[in-house]
């Protein structure tokens, strides 16, 4: 899987939306995920947990794929990360479904040291109008993602 993401950080053609690798979906994710926990001065523990389980989750990778994912986006994020070039990747190649669905993981990720900084939420927006994600949409998936935090939230106070 590594050298299949590597190959996904040269420059790319426009090509159909929707007709990509998963690879470059995981990496766009990844690199757009790490900015978000970033955005607000520090990485919570909580906040690189649950990055690396919407990942492998969402991508059904296997532990050692998922961290390889997340040191590769930690390390470019280090190298201080162009963000035009994972959103044009992502404008440019993924259907409007996926990239709504990639507003819902970033959402995800930004509420999971339990609260949303101005920063973070002006990142969603800038995003969200750089790979043409209406604010209606924005918004509906960051409601999607407070009713599921919610009913986890409900889940774990009956345990």
């Amino acid at each position: 899987m590594l050298s299949r993401i590597t190959k996904l950080f040269r420059p790319v053609e426009p090509d159909e939306p929707g007709n990509h690798s998963h690879d470059e979906l995981h990496i766009a994710a990844a690199m757009l995920m790490v900015e978000a926990m970033h955005l607000d001065g520090e990485a919570s523990d909580e906040e690189i947990a649950s990055t690396k389980a919407v990942l492998s989750r969402h991508f059904e990778l296997e532990t050692a794929d998922t961290d390889a994912l997340f040191d590769m986006a930690w390390d470019r994020h280090e190298e201080s990360v162009d963000l035009h070039r994972y959103t044009k990747t992502i404008k440019d190649r993924f259907s409007e479904k996926e990239r709504i669905e990639m507003i819902e993981l970033l959402w995800e990720v930004v509420y999971a040291d339990g609260e949303l900084h101005a920063l973070e939420s002006n990142l969603l927006r800038r995003i969200g109008g750089l790979i043409y994600v209406s604010d209606r949409d924005r918004g509906d998936a960051r409601k999607r993602v407070l009713q599921r935090l919610g009913a986890e939230q409900e889940e774990m106070r009956k345990q």
